[in-house]
């Protein structure tokens, strides 16, 4: 099997048919339908084996999850994603380890209603590269660098799943039989929170996805606004598993440091507060306040229980 008979075969008609889309897979470059009046958002990840996933990883979880952890940068945008390109890295060509792969990539790419248009496919050690696009009204990108002073911080759904299926699969941590399967499915299959993300256009004043941590994930925030935050441990919303399978420092730590959360973190004005929950409740995520902005730009304060909380981070740094 050649490079353009393994496309062919595998991922040409991968994901939603968009009728936006000009021209897709089997052309020099991809020919796109940008709406009036909206901008296009373009993110990029990268997934390497031994590094991003293990190399005996399912071939089917893994073309779903460098489809959601784009599809998930586009979402903390506030965008609707719709294209995609994948760059892929093969050793050798695996038949089966392709067929399922694909598959994975297909069903995740068409639940979000997304289109594989185009990449690349070279020899080499296994890496998998994705280029999401999406779609957002003009100037309503959400950003990292709108945060003001008295803010109130908010992230979806719970902290610290996903690390804790990591150290699972590890035999680092023992998870009851009872929650082996949420907890692993949060790190196998994570979920992007489109939907909610453009619910949060005219609502939140920053946003973010979170993949590294929520603790080095906010710094982000943080400096591009120029402004502090104050957060209280306390409030972290943890999982039934975590809390039965850890004790409280260690939930703190997958919580805090954990990372490939792809929950959202934004920030929202006092005066769109109120409005806040009546907006959000038709997506039956649950959102929890952890914190607020504070004025000493830079400044990342953690207490709980109103007294200071003293925490070492430990979390993922690519260098």
């Amino acid at each position: 099997m050649d490079e353009f008979e393994l496309i062919s075969r595998y991922f040409s008609n991968c994901g939603a048919k968009r009728h936006d889309t000009g021209i897709g897979v089997g052309d020099d470059a991809a020919v796109l339908q940008v709406r009036d009046g909206c901008d296009l958002v373009i993110t990029t990840d990268t997934m390497v084996a031994g590094t991003h996933f293990f190399p005996d990883a399912d071939p089917r979880a893994l073309g779903h999850k460098l489809v959601a952890v784009n599809v998930s940068d586009i979402a903390a945008m506030g965008a609707e994603p719709a294209w995609l390109s994948l760059a892929i890295t093969l050793p050798s060509i695996d038949e089966a380890w392709l067929s399922a792969f694909a598959a994975g990539l297909h069903e995740t790419a068409e639940y979000y209603n997304c289109q594989l248009v185009g990449g690349d496919t070279t020899r080499g050690p296994m890496s998998l590269t994705m280029v999401a696009k999406g779609i957002v009204p003009r100037g309503k990108a959400i950003t990292r660098s709108g945060a003001k002073v008295g803010d109130y911080i908010y992230v979806t759904g719970t902290l610290g799943d996903a690390a804790l299926g990591l150290k699972l699969c590890q035999g680092l941590h023992e998870v009851s039989k009872k929650h082996q399967t949420h907890i692993l499915q949060r790190f196998h299959f994570p979920s992007a929170r489109v939907a909610l993300g453009q619910a949060l256009r005219n609502i939140a004043s920053s946003a973010m996805d979170l993949s590294d941590g929520l603790y080095s994930d906010i710094q982000h925030i943080l400096k591009r606004s120029g402004v502090g935050a104050s957060i209280d441990v306390s409030r972290l919303p943890l999982s039934q598993a975590v809390k039965d399978s850890c004790d409280n420092a260690t939930a703190m730590q997958l919580a805090l440091s954990g990372g490939e959360d792809y929950e959202l973190l934004f920030t929202v004005p006092e005066a769109k507060r109120g409005s806040l929950d009546v907006l959000l409740s038709p997506y039956g995520i649950a959102i929890t306040c952890i914190g607020r902005i504070t004025g000493v730009a830079g400044k990342l304060e953690l207490k709980q229980a109103e007294q200071p909380f003293n925490y070492v981070h430990s979390g993922f740094i690519h260098f």
